[in-house]
């Protein structure tokens, strides 16, 4: 009778170990999917779009530029607190991290989402003739940015590389708080582009 107990307990055990590991992989894969990125590409500019409080994102448009990726940095910023533009804060945190002010364009706007992001940069981009471009955003933001700035500007060659997220990666979101708001957030967000919302 023990003999089955034991039997029975290391089955349950083994099925308990078995669920938690597909969960893992499940949900893995789905923070998979929202990373859509590659290696950086020569391009004419680097767009550095907006909504990184970590400054991952500015500091990685930057690196771009000095590995010569780049000839300019564009930063997107839309308005905020304080009668400031975002890119009127991202700039100087990089410069203080030991970037030249000259490798920064700002590009202020008062967009409230990617979309209207994508079309407030968009003649910018255009007037100084770069057609080659660099999006430089968060890891869990790179397959809905991708495509709406692709579905904004067909004439335009958009490469997209992800800067890191302290909350954020594929397979470890889960693990924190921050990680896990992040995911079902984008994954709101990226159903919503779906259905063009």
């Amino acid at each position: 009778m023990k003999s089955r107990s034991r039997a029975a307990l290391a089955v349950v055990a083994a099925l308990v170990l078995l669920a938690a590991v597909l969960r893992t992989q499940i949900l893995s894969g789905f923070g998979s999917f929202l990373v859509q990125a590659g290696p950086p590409e020569k391009a004419d500019a680097a767009l550095v779009l907006a909504g990184d409080n970590s400054g991952n994102r500015i500091l990685t448009g930057a690196e771009l530029m000095r590995q010569g990726y780049v000839r300019k940095v564009v930063v997107s910023g839309p308005g905020g607190d304080y009668g400031l533009h975002e890119c009127d804060l991202a700039i100087p945190f990089a410069v203080k991290k030991g970037y030249p002010e000259s490798y920064f364009e700002h590009a202020e706007h008062f967009a409230h989402s990617t979309a209207e992001e994508a079309r407030a940069t968009m003649p910018q981009l255009r007037r100084d003739g770069y057609h080659r471009i660099v999006l430089v955003t968060s890891n869990y933001h790179t397959r809905r940015a991708a495509k709406v700035f692709r579905r904004a500007a067909p004439d335009l060659t958009f490469f997209i590389v992800a800067a890191p997220d302290p909350y954020f990666s594929a397979g470890g979101w889960g693990h924190n708080r921050e990680g896990q708001k992040t995911f079902l957030t984008e994954w709101e967000k990226t159903v919503a582009t779906w259905f063009g919302l």
